[in-house]
């Protein structure tokens, strides 16, 4: 089956859980400067959930890009993903209202942690579907990206614990590493082009 349904779906869905998140920004009533104080950790935790949401459109754009084709497993591969980000407006919220309370803070690691294995379920999928020598496996390698991300927000699960502001500043640090698009997939289709081009 064509897989142009399920981008226009999933753009939509993406479209939808940004508008949402900045919904839950609340116009402060007073013109003073000091206004915005107490919304601060509400805008520190959109600008961190829209670079995750951003990411994962960019990502989820070109592994798409890539594919031909997709199946009936790839489409439920796909929603499982969509349900994970979907919940990122909420555990935004709930961390940013809170000043980055322990609770919140973790919560906010194990949706971030779970939508990375339903990206790498995905992609797991996708790969299967086109072959193990097909342009996406060849884009893909090992992912070692996506495990050393899986393994950071382990980590900062595990040091929340400890004190919630360790594990926002590790969520910071797989935003970074992701915040300059995956060019891998970029990459492999332009060699591929210039390939059949010279052919």
């Amino acid at each position: 089956m064509t897989k142009g349904r399920l981008e226009a779906f999933s753009d939509g869905v993406i479209a939808i859980i940004i508008t949402i998140m900045v919904l839950e920004l609340k116009v402060p009533h007073s013109t003073e400067l000091s206004a915005l104080q107490p919304i601060i950790p509400v805008m520190i935790s959109y600008v961190l959930s829209f670079m995750y949401v951003g990411i994962y459109w960019n990502n989820h754009h070109h592994m798409l890009h890539a594919a031909r084709s997709v199946n009936g497993a790839i489409l439920w591969a796909n929603l499982h993903l969509l349900f994970w980000l979907s919940l990122i407006p909420f555990v935004t919220a709930w961390m940013g209202e809170n000043h980055f309370a322990q609770l919140p803070v973790i919560m906010y690691g194990f949706v971030l942690i779970m939508n990375a294995i339903a990206y790498s379920i995905l992609a797991y999928l996708l790969i299967k579907h086109h072959g193990e020598n097909s342009l996406l496996a060849d884009a893909f390698g090992n992912d070692g990206k996506g495990k050393i991300s899986i393994g950071i927000y382990a980590s900062a699960i595990a040091a929340s614990f400890i004190h919630p502001w360790i594990g926002l500043g590790l969520y910071f640090v797989v935003a970074a590493i992701w915040l300059i698009p995956d060019r891998r997939i970029e990459r492999k289709l332009t060699d591929h082009t210039n390939e059949n081009n010279h052919a």
